[in-house]
């Protein structure tokens, strides 16, 4: 495995091996020693999601304030821009966010840790985004930040308006945000 380092240290792209030939291919999507051996980290992984969207749906920026989870992202199929926004007040990278292509094709993965909202936009036509998390999913902690907020200033490829829920549609202002210390 192959780790790429963004602009924020925590954040990191991963590159499997993959074996492939006029069969197809094969890679370890996750595996706990290689992962450790790569990035230093032992994250426990404790609930798995699976989303499929359509293109220039933008989900994000979301994040729980308690129960913080760590997320290791891929897209299975099709192509997202995914996006992790540092909201850690204590940070020295706190309010900058890098953005990665996740794809069926590069099959990378993005590890996006706790303290951080995430986003993603959908570039091809559909996309099927599978993620692990290190902490369950707990509504009453969950919160968001407006994806297109003035001063986090993220740089979204998109091609005209993104289709949104209401709940991204009504995020918050990140200087109004509940955020980490």
């Amino acid at each position: 495995m192959k780790v790429i380092r963004t602009d924020i240290p925590e954040v990191m792209v991963l590159e499997p091996k993959v074996f492939g030939d006029h069969r197809g291919f094969f890679f370890e999507s996750y595996n706990e020693l290689a992962f450790h051996d790569a990035t230093g980290l032992r994250p426990r992984f404790v609930q798995d999601n699976h989303s499929r969207s359509t293109r220039g749906v933008l989900r994000g920026l979301h994040y729980q304030i308690r129960q913080a989870q760590g997320k290791l992202l891929r897209c299975t199929a099709g192509e997202i821009f995914d996006v992790a926004v540092d909201i850690r007040r204590s940070s020295s990278t706190f309010g900058r966010w890098v953005g990665a292509r996740l794809s069926g094709e590069n099959k990378r993965q993005l590890w996006v840790p706790a303290g951080f909202a995430h986003g993603f936009l959908v570039l091809s036509d559909s996309a099927d985004l599978l993620y692990k998390t290190t902490d369950y999913y707990a509504p009453e902690f969950d919160r968001g930040i407006v994806w297109n907020d003035p001063d986090l200033k993220i740089q979204w490829p998109l091609d005209g308006e993104p289709l949104l829920s209401d709940k991204d549609r009504h995020g918050r202002f990140f200087r109004d945000a509940d955020l980490y210390e």
